[in-house]
């Protein structure tokens, strides 16, 4: 299966930028558009993946490895199977990115924020590839360090895939991974439709004028 890099949501960039509403600035917006458009044409998005069934007192068939965490189990209580993936922009936005601070911090930030929606997208489009895929349907997906999912499972969440030769991501002695632009994440396969968390404003139609976002809020329907 091939990754999927198809757009780059404004939206998102502009969330990750750190904006609040009110109306989009003409520079700002430029930016994004220019920086997508660099970022679409230098991604070589990769990707791995590996189903195993799921039992919760046992560790994933053929490895040693257990998901840790109480939010784990309540995620994947309903489901059979559980998916393991990494996926990544690939080294070319790394070096995109380290360049463009050297020359320009602020032209930095912003490709740094459009890189960060696009493997958002590649997750997003994995996720939308697999189901199709699949006999059953996917939980939301979850990563190492959110909620109680520790983070120091990154190292054997990146070595049950063999993330390094299968995808060239690679870690530091601290857990971050490099290209930087990568993701982890597991989601479980089950019988029946799963709740899916709250998505963000991101997704939201009305983004641009939102009175809770003006106020640093959310209205957390989305």
């Amino acid at each position: 299966m091939e990754p999927r890099l198809t757009e780059i949501s404004a939206n998102q960039a502009l969330l990750y930028l750190g904006y609040k509403g009110g109306g989009i600035p003409e520079d700002v917006d430029a930016a994004i558009a220019r920086c997508s458009r660099v970022i679409l044409d230098t991604a070589r998005p990769r990707a791995v993946y590996k189903l195993f069934p799921w039992d919760p007192d046992r560790p994933l068939r053929g490895t040693e490895f257990t998901p840790g965490g109480r939010d784990i189990r309540k995620l994947l209580r309903e489901s059979h199977h559980v998916i393991l993936f990494g996926a990544t922009l690939g080294s070319e936005i790394e070096q995109l990115l380290r360049r463009a601070q050297v020359r320009d911090m602020a032209d930095a930030v912003v490709l740094d924020c459009c890189a960060s929606a696009a493997i958002e997208n590649v997750c997003d489009n994995l996720c939308t590839d697999l189901q199709a895929e699949l006999d059953g349907y996917l939980t939301d997906r979850f990563s190492p360090g959110y909620g109680d999912f520790p983070f120091a499972q990154q190292p054997e969440f990146c070595r049950v895939l063999d993330m390094s030769r299968r995808i060239g991501v690679n870690l530091t002695p601290g857990g971050l991974m490099i290209p930087q632009k990568s993701v982890t994440a597991l989601m479980g396969v089950a019988d029946r439709p799963q709740p899916m968390r709250f998505r963000g404003c991101a997704y939201c139609s009305q983004f641009e004028t939102c009175v809770y976002r003006r106020e640093g809020a959310s209205c957390g329907r989305v």
